[in-house]
C-alpha cells in the first residue's frame, strides 16, 4: 500500500468519524423533535433558526460543565468505562461498505475502511466489547444504582446476543460469506435479503432495540427505578460519551440492518444510473441511498422510543430467552429446509 493509499484510508476513517459525531449530535436533535412531534408540541426552537443549533448548545453545556469524580469511586476505571464505550461505538464502522468502488482518474477508492473476510464476526466483537464499558463505568461509581444499571446491561447484553448470532446464522446458510462488502454485492440491484430472511430481519431489529438499550429494552438506565442506571454519577462530558455512544451505536446498527438485510448501497435501476453517471458520481448516489435507508432506521428506533412503554425485566428476559432464541433456532431450520428442498 503507497503513501497515497494510506492518506486515502485516512482521509475516509476521518469523514466515517466526523459523519457518526454529527449524526449523534443531531440525533439528540431529531428525537427531541420527533417526540414532541408525537406529544403535540414544538421541540427546541430557541438555539438558532428551527432551533438547529440546539445540539452545539447541549456540547457546549457539557465541556463547560464541572468535572465530578465521587470520592469513593475507583478514579481510573470511572474514566475508562466512558472512553471504553465511545471507542467501541466508533470503530464497528471499519467494516461497513458505504458505497461501490470510485474511479478518480486511474485511482480506484474504495468506500470501506476494511474488507475483512469476517466482518461479521468483527460486528459482534464490537458490540461485546461495548457493554464492557458500561459495566466498568457502573462498578467503578461505588454507587448500588449504577451497580444494579451494569448488571442489568450485561445480563440483557448476553441474552439477545444469543438472539441476534441465531438469526445472523439463517442470513450467512443463504449469502454464504461473513464478508459484509460481499453480502452487499450479493443484493445487487433489488435482490435483498429482506426477502429471504423476513424473520431473521425482524429477530435482528428486535435485539438490536436491545443491544442498543433503547426503549422498550431501555432498562439499563430506567429512571423510575435506577434514577438515571450506570451512568447515575456522570457528568460533564464523560456523561456526553456515555450518550454519543448510545446514538452512534444506533447509527451503526441502522448502517448493519441496512447492509445486511435492505441491500446497502443497492437500489433497483442501478446500473442504468452508473451507467448514465460514470465510476465517479454513480457510487455516491448509492452512498446517499444507504444513508437515506440508515435515516429511516433512526427515526423508526426514535419512533418505537415515543410509541412504546419499556418492559418490566421478568419480560424482558422472558421475551429474549423463551420466544427470540426458539424462533431464531426455527429460523434456522427452515432456511436449512428452503434451501435443500425448494431453492
Amino acid at each position: 500500500m503507497g503513501v497515497v493509499d494510506i492518506l486515502i484510508k485516512f482521509g475516509l476513517v476521518l469523514i466515517i468519524f466526523l459523519i457518526s459525531l454529527v449524526i449523534a449530535m443531531y440525533s439528540t436533535y431529531a428525537e427531541r423533535k420527533i417526540a414532541a412531534f408525537f406529544q403535540d408540541r414544538i421541540g427546541p426552537n430557541r438555539a438558532g433558526p428551527w432551533g438547529l443549533l440546539q445540539p452545539l448548545a447541549d456540547g457546549g453545556k457539557m465541556f463547560l460543565k464541572e468535572e465530578i469524580i465521587p470520592t469513593h469511586a475507583n478514579a481510573f476505571l470511572f474514566i475508562a468505562g466512558p472512553s471504553l464505550a465511545i471507542m467501541t461505538a466508533c470503530i464497528g464502522s471499519a467494516v461497513i461498505p458505504w458505497g461501490q468502488q470510485m474511479t478518480i482518474g486511474s485511482k480506484v477508492i474504495d468506500l470501506q475502511v476494511a474488507d475483512i473476510n469476517v466482518g461479521v464476526l468483527y460486528i459482534f466483537g464490537v458490540v461485546s466489547l461495548g457493554v464492557y464499558g458500561v459495566m466498568i463505568g457502573g462498578w467503578a461509581s461505588n454507587n448500588k444504582y449504577s451497580l444494579l444499571g451494569a448488571i442489568r446491561a450485561a445480563s440483557q447484553n448476553i441474552s439477545y446476543e444469543i438472539s441476534m448470532g441465531l438469526s445472523i446464522i439463517a442470513l450467512l446458510m443463504v449469502t454464504g460469506t461473513l464478508s459484509l462488502r460481499q453480502i452487499a454485492e450479493q443484493q445487487h440491484s433489488w435482490h435483498w435479503n429482506i426477502l429471504y430472511q423476513p424473520l431473521g430481519f425482524l429477530l435482528f431489529i428486535v435485539c438490536a432495540f436491545a443491544e442498543t438499550n433503547r426503549t422498550p429494552f431501555d432498562l439499563p438506565e430506567c429512571e423510575t427505578e435506577l434514577v438515571g442506571g450506570y451512568h447515575t454519577e456522570y457528568s460533564s462530558m464523560k456523561l456526553g460519551f456515555y450518550l454519543f455512544a448510545e446514538y452512534i451505536n444506533m447509527f451503526i446498527s441502522s448502517a448493519v440492518m441496512a447492509t445486511l438485510y435492505w441491500g446497502g448501497y443497492n437500489y433497483p435501476g442501478m446500473d442504468w444510473v452508473l451507467a448514465h453517471t460514470g465510476p465517479a458520481i454513480g457510487p455516491l448516489i448509492g452512498v446517499v441511498v444507504l444513508f437515506v435507508k440508515i435515516f429511516l432506521f433512526i427515526f423508526f428506533f426514535m419512533w418505537v422510543r415515543w410509541t412504546i412503554p419499556r418492559f418490566r425485566y421478568d419480560q424482558l428476559m422472558d421475551l429474549g430467552w423463551k420466544i427470540l432464541i426458539p424462533l431464531a433456532i426455527a429460523n434456522i431450520i427452515i432456511t436449512g429446509v428452503w434451501m435443500t428442498f425448494i431453492k
